[in-house]
This record gives C-alpha cells, sequence and structure tokens, in this order.
C-alpha cells in the first residue's frame, strides 16, 4: 500500500510500515495544505491511506466520498513516542482497508 503520513506526524513513523511504500506530506511538498485539497492531491498520487492524528478530519470531511482510506491515530498526542507503539495495530488493519473508510486507531 502507498501510504502518506500527515504533517501533524512524524515522518519517521513510515519505518514502522515495513512491506509498505510510506512518505510525508512535508516530502512531497505539501505542507501547509489543507485537508481537502492533501486528500485530493493524495488521490491524484495514488495514495491508498492516509495516516493522521487529526482527531477532526472525520468531521471536516465527507469520508464516504474518499479515494483514499484514513487513519486516525488517537494517541495522547502526536509525538513520535507515543505514536509508535499504535504502528502494530496499523499494520493489523491496512489490509483490511476500502477506499472511503476511517479507522480510528487508540492505545
Amino acid at each position: 500500500m502507498r501510504i502518506l503520513i500527515d504533517e501533524c506526524l512524524n515522518w519517521r513513523l513510515g519505518r514502522a510500515l515495513a512491506g509498505h511504500y510510506s512518505t510525508s506530506v512535508q516530502r512531497m511538498g505539501w505542507s501547509g495544505v489543507k485537508n481537502g485539497r492533501l486528500i485530493a492531491l493524495a488521490e491524484q498520487n495514488q495514495f491508498d491511506v492516509l495516516l493522521t492524528g487529526d482527531r477532526n478530519l472525520m468531521f471536516e470531511q465527507n469520508t464516504a466520498q474518499l479515494g483514499i482510506a484514513v487513519v486516525i491515530l488517537e494517541a495522547e498526542g502526536t509525538q513520535l513516542h507515543q505514536t509508535l507503539p499504535l504502528m502494530p495495530k496499523v499494520l493489523q488493519v491496512l489490509p483490511t482497508l476500502a477506499r472511503g473508510q476511517v479507522v480510528r486507531i487508540k492505545p
């Protein structure tokens, strides 16, 4: 799967996503792009999943219409030491994701 890591998360999370291609919003040159436009860019660039810590995304976007899946990390915060422990759960859910699906991962 092609996974885009949102700028609110540490790009190093990609190291824990073995077997998948991952890159960050910053590396793509999309820093500061708002969620609606960011999702459109991700779709146009054939990403399968947006990995984010933005819990409001579900309320800001019509998720059923998305051309990609969204995984929301609901850790205490978005720092690497808080989100990295959630990566095994992310790896478990990735093969089951469908376009337009939003999954929340909690500790």
